[in-house]
Protein backbone atom coordinates (compact mmCIF):
# COMPACT_ATOMS: atom_id res chain seq x y z
CA UNK A 1 0.00 0.00 0.00
CA UNK A 2 1.07 3.08 -0.95
CA UNK A 3 3.49 2.22 -3.50
CA UNK A 4 3.61 1.08 -7.03
CA UNK A 5 4.68 -2.24 -7.02
CA UNK A 6 4.72 -5.25 -4.67
CA UNK A 7 8.07 -5.10 -2.12
CA UNK A 8 11.35 -6.70 -4.03
CA UNK A 9 11.39 -9.70 -1.76
CA UNK A 10 7.56 -10.65 -2.42
CA UNK A 11 6.38 -12.26 -5.64
CA UNK A 12 3.37 -13.25 -7.65
CA UNK A 13 2.47 -16.04 -10.17
CA UNK A 14 -0.54 -17.14 -11.45
CA UNK A 15 -0.31 -19.82 -14.21
CA UNK A 16 -3.43 -19.28 -16.12
CA UNK A 17 -6.19 -16.39 -15.58
CA UNK A 18 -8.29 -19.14 -14.11
CA UNK A 19 -6.08 -20.76 -12.25
CA UNK A 20 -4.99 -19.92 -8.18
CA UNK A 21 -2.49 -16.69 -7.65
CA UNK A 22 0.55 -17.03 -5.23
CA UNK A 23 2.00 -14.88 -3.35
CA UNK A 24 5.42 -16.06 -1.77
CA UNK A 25 8.62 -15.00 -0.60
CA UNK A 26 11.70 -14.26 2.05
CA UNK A 27 11.88 -11.01 4.01
CA UNK A 28 15.49 -10.32 4.71
CA UNK A 29 16.58 -8.60 8.00
CA UNK A 30 15.79 -5.14 7.08
CA UNK A 31 12.27 -5.47 6.79
CA UNK A 32 12.07 -6.93 10.27
CA UNK A 33 10.00 -5.13 12.03
CA UNK A 34 7.96 -3.45 9.63
CA UNK A 35 4.80 -4.39 8.99
CA UNK A 36 4.04 -4.56 5.51
CA UNK A 37 0.66 -4.15 3.76
CA UNK A 38 -0.47 -5.75 0.56
CA UNK A 39 -3.07 -3.97 -1.29
CA UNK A 40 -5.63 -6.89 -3.22
CA UNK A 41 -7.80 -5.41 -5.59
CA UNK A 42 -9.99 -8.11 -7.57
CA UNK A 43 -13.31 -8.12 -10.09
CA UNK A 44 -15.35 -10.32 -11.14
CA UNK A 45 -14.99 -10.88 -14.84
CA UNK A 46 -18.95 -11.62 -15.61
CA UNK A 47 -20.42 -8.65 -13.51
CA UNK A 48 -16.62 -6.46 -13.07
CA UNK A 49 -18.02 -6.76 -9.38
CA UNK A 50 -14.64 -5.01 -7.59
CA UNK A 51 -13.26 -6.45 -4.33
CA UNK A 52 -10.58 -5.30 -2.00
CA UNK A 53 -8.62 -6.68 0.42
CA UNK A 54 -5.47 -5.47 2.90
CA UNK A 55 -3.33 -8.28 3.89
CA UNK A 56 -0.68 -7.59 6.19
CA UNK A 57 2.54 -9.26 6.73
CA UNK A 58 4.15 -8.70 9.96
CA UNK A 59 8.08 -9.88 9.56
CA UNK A 60 10.02 -11.16 12.76
CA UNK A 61 13.28 -12.10 13.54
CA UNK A 62 14.61 -15.14 13.26
CA UNK A 63 17.35 -15.22 16.14
CA UNK A 64 14.90 -16.84 18.21
CA UNK A 65 15.41 -19.89 16.34
CA UNK A 66 18.53 -20.33 14.84
CA UNK A 67 18.86 -22.40 12.06
CA UNK A 68 22.80 -22.42 11.56
CA UNK A 69 22.48 -25.49 9.22
CA UNK A 70 20.64 -24.83 5.86
CA UNK A 71 20.58 -27.09 2.83
CA UNK A 72 19.61 -26.22 -0.55
CA UNK A 73 17.35 -28.61 -2.98
CA UNK A 74 16.22 -28.81 -6.33
CA UNK A 75 13.54 -30.14 -7.14
CA UNK A 76 13.07 -31.25 -11.00
CA UNK A 77 9.86 -32.63 -10.86
CA UNK A 78 7.59 -29.39 -9.71
CA UNK A 79 6.82 -25.72 -9.99
CA UNK A 80 7.00 -23.21 -7.85
CA UNK A 81 3.09 -22.94 -6.89
CA UNK A 82 3.31 -27.19 -6.56
CA UNK A 83 5.45 -27.12 -3.88
CA UNK A 84 3.87 -24.33 -2.00
CA UNK A 85 0.89 -25.78 -1.86
CA UNK A 86 0.87 -26.74 2.20
CA UNK A 87 0.77 -30.97 1.49
CA UNK A 88 3.60 -31.11 -0.92
CA UNK A 89 5.70 -29.41 1.21
CA UNK A 90 4.42 -30.62 4.52
CA UNK A 91 5.86 -33.60 2.78
CA UNK A 92 8.98 -32.70 1.44
CA UNK A 93 9.83 -31.58 4.89
CA UNK A 94 9.26 -35.16 6.00
CA UNK A 95 11.14 -36.64 3.93
CA UNK A 96 13.94 -34.29 4.83
CA UNK A 97 13.53 -34.71 8.27
CA UNK A 98 14.02 -38.88 7.76
CA UNK A 99 17.66 -38.19 6.43
CA UNK A 100 18.24 -35.26 8.68
CA UNK A 101 16.55 -36.24 12.24
CA UNK A 102 16.76 -32.44 13.39
CA UNK A 103 14.62 -31.20 16.37
CA UNK A 104 13.75 -28.26 14.21
CA UNK A 105 13.47 -27.66 10.67
CA UNK A 106 11.50 -24.98 8.86
CA UNK A 107 11.62 -24.02 4.58
CA UNK A 108 13.31 -20.59 4.89
CA UNK A 109 13.20 -20.21 1.33
CA UNK A 110 11.19 -21.37 -1.81
CA UNK A 111 12.69 -20.30 -5.44
CA UNK A 112 11.51 -20.27 -9.16
CA UNK A 113 14.14 -22.62 -11.43
CA UNK A 114 13.24 -19.41 -13.85
CA UNK A 115 14.53 -17.10 -11.32
CA UNK A 116 17.46 -18.60 -11.02
CA UNK A 117 18.67 -18.05 -14.51
CA UNK A 118 16.80 -21.40 -16.05
CA UNK A 119 15.71 -22.02 -19.30
CA UNK A 120 11.71 -22.34 -19.87
CA UNK A 121 10.98 -26.10 -20.58
CA UNK A 122 9.63 -27.38 -23.24
CA UNK A 123 5.63 -28.15 -23.60
CA UNK A 124 6.18 -32.51 -23.91
CA UNK A 125 6.28 -35.07 -21.62
CA UNK A 126 5.11 -32.95 -18.74
CA UNK A 127 8.07 -30.82 -18.19
CA UNK A 128 8.84 -29.17 -15.06
CA UNK A 129 10.76 -25.67 -14.37
CA UNK A 130 12.03 -27.08 -11.38
CA UNK A 131 12.06 -25.58 -7.93
CA UNK A 132 14.67 -24.31 -5.26
CA UNK A 133 14.04 -25.03 -1.76
CA UNK A 134 16.07 -24.67 1.20
CA UNK A 135 15.69 -25.79 4.58
CA UNK A 136 17.55 -24.94 7.83
CA UNK A 137 17.77 -27.14 11.11
CA UNK A 138 19.64 -26.80 14.35
CA UNK A 139 21.92 -29.93 14.28
CA UNK A 140 24.88 -30.88 11.99
CA UNK A 141 24.23 -32.25 8.45
CA UNK A 142 23.41 -36.12 8.45
CA UNK A 143 26.18 -38.17 7.05
CA UNK A 144 23.74 -39.10 3.77
CA UNK A 145 23.63 -35.59 3.00
CA UNK A 146 27.42 -35.56 3.29
CA UNK A 147 28.01 -38.14 0.54
CA UNK A 148 27.59 -35.24 -2.02
CA UNK A 149 30.64 -34.27 -0.94
CA UNK A 150 32.76 -37.03 -1.76
CA UNK A 151 35.69 -36.59 -4.60
CA UNK A 152 33.57 -39.92 -6.22
CA UNK A 153 30.28 -38.04 -6.56
CA UNK A 154 32.25 -35.12 -7.23
CA UNK A 155 33.72 -36.64 -10.17
CA UNK A 156 30.63 -37.87 -11.58
CA UNK A 157 28.68 -34.96 -10.89
CA UNK A 158 31.64 -33.54 -13.26
CA UNK A 159 31.14 -35.96 -15.93
CA UNK A 160 27.64 -35.12 -15.98
CA UNK A 161 26.67 -38.65 -14.39
CA UNK A 162 24.17 -39.36 -11.51
CA UNK A 163 26.14 -39.06 -7.80
CA UNK A 164 25.59 -42.68 -5.76
CA UNK A 165 23.27 -41.19 -2.73
CA UNK A 166 22.36 -43.71 -0.45
CA UNK A 167 19.05 -41.83 0.67
CA UNK A 168 18.08 -41.17 -2.79
CA UNK A 169 15.03 -43.66 -2.62
CA UNK A 170 13.22 -42.08 0.29
CA UNK A 171 12.65 -38.69 -1.82
CA UNK A 172 12.47 -40.77 -5.69
CA UNK A 173 8.74 -41.52 -4.77
CA UNK A 174 7.40 -38.32 -4.88
CA UNK A 175 10.48 -36.09 -5.52
CA UNK A 176 13.48 -35.92 -8.64
CA UNK A 177 16.59 -34.26 -6.50
CA UNK A 178 19.17 -33.16 -8.48
CA UNK A 179 21.86 -34.14 -5.93
CA UNK A 180 24.54 -32.13 -8.10
CA UNK A 181 22.93 -29.07 -7.60
CA UNK A 182 22.54 -29.69 -3.63
CA UNK A 183 24.21 -26.75 -1.36
CA UNK A 184 24.88 -27.34 2.47
CA UNK A 185 25.49 -24.00 4.52
CA UNK A 186 27.41 -24.26 7.79
CA UNK A 187 26.61 -20.47 9.00
CA UNK A 188 28.81 -21.67 12.39
CA UNK A 189 31.88 -21.50 10.32
CA UNK A 190 31.23 -18.61 8.32
CA UNK A 191 33.48 -15.47 9.12
CA UNK A 192 32.20 -11.93 8.69
CA UNK A 193 33.60 -10.48 5.55
CA UNK A 194 32.05 -6.76 6.36
CA UNK A 195 34.78 -4.12 5.67
CA UNK A 196 34.50 -0.18 6.49
CA UNK A 197 35.01 1.63 3.35
CA UNK A 198 37.84 3.76 3.21
CA UNK A 199 37.66 6.91 1.18
CA UNK A 200 40.75 6.73 -0.95
CA UNK A 201 41.64 8.39 -4.29
CA UNK A 202 38.65 5.92 -5.93
CA UNK A 203 36.39 7.75 -4.18
CA UNK A 204 35.15 10.80 -4.89
CA UNK A 205 34.29 13.36 -2.91
CA UNK A 206 30.64 14.44 -2.46
CA UNK A 207 30.17 17.16 -4.46
CA UNK A 208 26.43 18.34 -2.89
CA UNK A 209 23.55 18.92 -5.02
CA UNK A 210 23.39 19.32 -8.88
CA UNK A 211 23.34 22.82 -9.88
CA UNK A 212 21.96 23.22 -13.80
CA UNK A 213 23.13 25.96 -15.69
CA UNK A 214 21.48 28.82 -15.53
CA UNK A 215 19.44 30.18 -18.02
CA UNK A 216 22.13 33.31 -19.13
CA UNK A 217 23.82 31.31 -21.29
CA UNK A 218 24.27 32.95 -24.84
CA UNK A 219 22.58 31.38 -27.61
CA UNK A 220 24.61 30.03 -30.55
CA UNK A 221 23.88 30.86 -34.32
CA UNK A 222 24.07 27.38 -36.38
CA UNK A 223 23.56 29.37 -39.82
CA UNK A 224 26.97 29.81 -40.40
CA UNK A 225 27.60 25.72 -39.95
CA UNK A 226 24.33 24.96 -41.76
CA UNK A 227 25.65 26.54 -45.00
CA UNK A 228 29.35 24.95 -44.70
CA UNK A 229 27.96 21.55 -43.92
CA UNK A 230 25.75 22.21 -47.31
CA UNK A 231 27.44 23.98 -49.46
CA UNK A 232 30.84 22.42 -49.16
CA UNK A 233 28.98 18.74 -50.59
CA UNK A 234 26.92 20.79 -53.38
CA UNK A 235 29.83 22.31 -55.01
CA UNK A 236 31.85 19.11 -55.24
CA UNK A 237 28.48 17.57 -56.25
CA UNK A 238 27.99 19.90 -59.06
CA UNK A 239 32.21 19.77 -60.08
CA UNK A 240 31.62 16.16 -60.83
CA UNK A 241 28.45 16.93 -62.64
CA UNK A 242 29.81 19.22 -64.87
CA UNK A 243 33.20 16.86 -65.48
CA UNK A 244 30.91 13.74 -66.39
CA UNK A 245 28.79 15.76 -68.87
CA UNK A 246 31.77 17.47 -70.59
CA UNK A 247 33.20 13.18 -70.98
CA UNK A 248 29.86 12.29 -72.30
CA UNK A 249 29.01 15.16 -74.45
CA UNK A 250 32.22 16.79 -75.44
CA UNK A 251 34.63 14.20 -75.88
CA UNK A 252 32.06 11.31 -77.80
CA UNK A 253 34.55 8.92 -79.91
CA UNK A 254 31.17 7.68 -81.59
CA UNK A 255 32.07 9.64 -84.80
CA UNK A 256 35.52 8.76 -85.36
CA UNK A 257 34.44 5.10 -84.85
CA UNK A 258 32.09 5.49 -87.95
CA UNK A 259 34.53 6.79 -90.10
CA UNK A 260 36.54 3.70 -89.10
CA UNK A 261 33.92 1.55 -90.02
CA UNK A 262 32.99 3.51 -93.11
CA UNK A 263 36.40 3.18 -94.22
CA UNK A 264 36.77 -0.69 -93.90
CA UNK A 265 33.36 -1.34 -95.83
CA UNK A 266 34.75 0.83 -99.17
CA UNK A 267 38.28 -1.05 -98.82
CA UNK A 268 36.05 -4.16 -98.74
CA UNK A 269 33.62 -3.28 -101.79
CA UNK A 270 36.74 -2.14 -104.23
CA UNK A 271 38.60 -5.63 -102.93
CA UNK A 272 35.68 -7.26 -104.37
CA UNK A 273 35.21 -4.96 -107.68
CA UNK A 274 38.81 -6.35 -108.06
CA UNK A 275 38.54 -10.07 -107.58
CA UNK A 276 35.38 -9.48 -110.34
CA UNK A 277 38.20 -8.56 -113.08
CA UNK A 278 40.60 -11.49 -112.58
CA UNK A 279 41.88 -13.21 -115.51
CA UNK A 280 42.43 -16.69 -114.80
CA UNK A 281 40.26 -19.96 -115.21
CA UNK A 282 37.27 -20.27 -113.31
CA UNK A 283 37.45 -23.18 -110.02
CA UNK A 284 36.60 -26.57 -111.79
CA UNK A 285 33.40 -26.75 -108.91
CA UNK A 286 32.26 -23.53 -111.02
CA UNK A 287 32.12 -25.03 -114.25
CA UNK A 288 28.98 -26.75 -116.33
CA UNK A 289 27.85 -30.20 -115.03
CA UNK A 290 25.77 -33.17 -116.52
CA UNK A 291 22.14 -33.44 -114.96
CA UNK A 292 22.00 -36.79 -113.75
CA UNK A 293 18.98 -38.08 -115.71
CA UNK A 294 18.53 -36.37 -118.86
CA UNK A 295 22.22 -36.22 -119.61
CA UNK A 296 22.22 -32.54 -120.68
CA UNK A 297 24.43 -30.11 -119.50
CA UNK A 298 24.14 -27.77 -116.37
CA UNK A 299 24.72 -23.98 -116.77
CA UNK A 300 27.02 -22.46 -114.21
CA UNK A 301 26.06 -21.25 -110.73
CA UNK A 302 27.00 -18.30 -111.25
CA UNK A 303 27.03 -15.29 -113.98
CA UNK A 304 30.44 -13.27 -114.99
CA UNK A 305 29.08 -11.00 -112.63
CA UNK A 306 28.75 -12.78 -109.44
CA UNK A 307 30.47 -12.19 -106.29
CA UNK A 308 33.19 -14.93 -106.61
CA UNK A 309 34.28 -14.24 -103.02
CA UNK A 310 31.53 -15.72 -101.51
CA UNK A 311 31.61 -18.86 -104.05
CA UNK A 312 32.15 -21.96 -102.67
CA UNK A 313 34.81 -24.11 -102.59
CA UNK A 314 33.25 -27.01 -103.45
CA UNK A 315 31.09 -28.03 -106.21
CA UNK A 316 29.92 -30.87 -108.13
CA UNK A 317 32.57 -32.15 -110.46
CA UNK A 318 32.36 -30.84 -114.00
CA UNK A 319 34.05 -31.30 -117.64
CA UNK A 320 36.49 -28.96 -119.15
CA UNK A 321 36.76 -28.05 -122.54
CA UNK A 322 40.45 -30.11 -122.28
CA UNK A 323 39.05 -32.90 -121.14
CA UNK A 324 38.55 -36.78 -122.70
CA UNK A 325 35.27 -38.17 -122.25
CA UNK A 326 35.34 -42.00 -123.16
CA UNK A 327 32.03 -43.64 -123.55
CA UNK A 328 31.63 -46.97 -122.09
CA UNK A 329 29.28 -49.79 -122.33
CA UNK A 330 27.93 -51.42 -119.06
CA UNK A 331 25.07 -53.76 -118.34
CA UNK A 332 21.41 -53.23 -119.38
CA UNK A 333 20.13 -50.12 -118.18
CA UNK A 334 23.19 -48.40 -117.50
CA UNK A 335 25.25 -46.10 -119.66
CA UNK A 336 29.00 -45.05 -117.48
CA UNK A 337 31.22 -42.27 -118.76
CA UNK A 338 34.77 -42.26 -118.06
CA UNK A 339 36.65 -38.93 -118.09
CA UNK A 340 40.29 -37.86 -117.82
CA UNK A 341 41.47 -34.98 -117.04
CA UNK A 342 44.87 -34.02 -118.03
CA UNK A 343 47.23 -31.43 -116.39
CA UNK A 344 50.75 -30.90 -115.25
CA UNK A 345 51.80 -31.28 -111.92
CA UNK A 346 55.44 -29.88 -111.26
CA UNK A 347 55.88 -30.18 -115.15
CA UNK A 348 54.83 -33.58 -115.33
CA UNK A 349 51.80 -34.60 -116.70
CA UNK A 350 49.35 -36.42 -115.31
CA UNK A 351 45.56 -37.79 -115.78
CA UNK A 352 42.53 -37.70 -113.40
CA UNK A 353 40.19 -40.02 -114.05
CA UNK A 354 36.46 -39.10 -113.31
CA UNK A 355 33.72 -41.03 -113.26
CA UNK A 356 29.91 -39.81 -113.96
CA UNK A 357 27.04 -42.73 -114.10
CA UNK A 358 24.04 -41.68 -115.46
CA UNK A 359 20.95 -44.02 -115.31
CA UNK A 360 18.92 -44.00 -118.86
Amino acid sequence: MGYPDRPGWLRYIQRTPYSDGVLYGSPTIENVGKPTIIEITAYNRRTFETARHNLIINIMSAEDFPLPYQAEFFIKNMNVEEMLASEVLGDFLGAVKNVWQPERLNAINITSALDRGGRVPLPINDMKEGVYVMVGADVPFSSCLREVENPQNQLRCSQEMEPVITCDKKFRTEFNIDWCKISLVDKTKQVSTYQEVIRGEGILPDGGEYKPPSDTLKSRDYYSDFLITLAVPSAVALVLFLILAYIMCCRREGVIQLVHHSAIQKSTKELREMSKNREIAWPLSTLPVFHPVTGEIVPPLHTDSYDNTSMPLMQTQQNLPHQTQIPQQQTAGEFRMTTFQRFEVNGIPEERKLTEAMNL
